[in-house]
């Protein structure tokens, strides 16, 4: 194939392979919706918890890891993929009830972001983490002009940020040997890392048919679902489109939140996510690989 008709290739992307991956971003959004329903009564650590459980058995199901064992060599590797998981998320679902919907997949989002651009020597990329900064001070409660937002759910939103972007490095190395079974295998990992810290606010509910329905649409829509539909995408769709459609991920977090939570965003706020998502748009047009979703 020449360079011509790649080119052709990358511009004429079929209209499923879009809509697939539009759907795994909503469906990610709304099993965050669904999770942050159950926080009254599971709190994040428990939602957390019972979210990674169902998420693992989904995927042991649809991936059955054990037809491919890890090696000892790969076993760091994985272990600290499984903790990225279960950091990533426990963080994430603490931020998420604290603080919208949006701005918080926004704030997680400066991770990969920076990741992305590590390593650079081009004055563009600096641009992009310029931007991304001035995405993060416009929704800081620091600056004075996002009032309302917790403080603590700021720096714990970005701390899943940064999670996410440890979560890239170490998926690439443990993906290496395993392949798409890594995420079956670190989220059982994640899971068994979460039982300490949600089981005591999830087990009174265990026998509760509708909080563990609850718990199992998160799961799906959180997890499984999403993550089968990004296999479907992967094949059919150019790394640079996936990238650039993927950035679309804080607006449909703040979408989400307000049909479903009713999280209304000011001006400013809505500002300050454009600038993620715009920092992220360019970083992904000439990023070499593409930005995962988050397990």
């Amino acid at each position: 194939m020449t360079t011509g008709q790649a080119a052709n290739q990358e511009s004429h992307v079929g209209a499923m392979p879009v809509l697939g991956l539009l759907g795994a971003i909503l469906s990610v959004q709304v099993g965050a919706a669904f999770a942050k329903g159950l926080f009254p009564v599971l709190g994040p650590e428990g939602t957390t918890m019972l979210r990674l459980a169902i998420g693992a058995l989904m995927l042991a199901v649809v991936l059955r890891p054990w037809k491919v064992l890890p090696s000892r060599k790969n076993l760091p590797w994985l272990a600290a993929y499984g903790i990225t998981v279960c950091a990533m998320n426990m963080l994430f679902y603490a931020a998420l009830q604290r603080i919208p919907l949006g701005i918080c997949v926004a704030l997680e989002f400066t991770g990969p972001l920076f990741v992305a651009t590590l390593g650079s020597r081009r004055l563009l990329d600096l641009v992009w983490v310029v931007l991304a900064i001035v995405g993060i001070v416009l929704l800081s409660p620091f600056a004075g002009i996002s009032r309302g937002l917790d403080p603590l759910g700021v720096a714990l939103a970005l701390a899943a940020g940064a999670c996410w972007g440890l979560y890239i490095i170490f998926a690439q190395k443990a993906g290496a040997e395993l392949g798409v079974r890594t995420s079956a295998y670190g989220m059982a990992i994640a899971a068994m890392l979460a039982l300490p810290f949600g089981f005591s606010a999830a087990q009174p509910y265990l026998t509760e048919p509708h909080i563990m329905a609850g718990a199992a649409v998160v799961g799906l829509f959180s997890s499984a679902l999403p993550f089968y539909l990004e296999m479907l995408v992967l094949a059919r769709m150019p790394a640079k489109v996936y990238g650039m459609l993927v950035c679309l991920e804080p607006a449909g977090g703040a979408l989400t939140g307000f049909l479903f939570l009713h999280e209304k965003l000011n001006f400013l706020q809505c500002a300050g996510v454009a600038a993620v998502i715009a920092a992220a748009f360019g970083t992904a047009v000439a990023a070499r690989r593409p930005v995962p979703l988050p397990a």
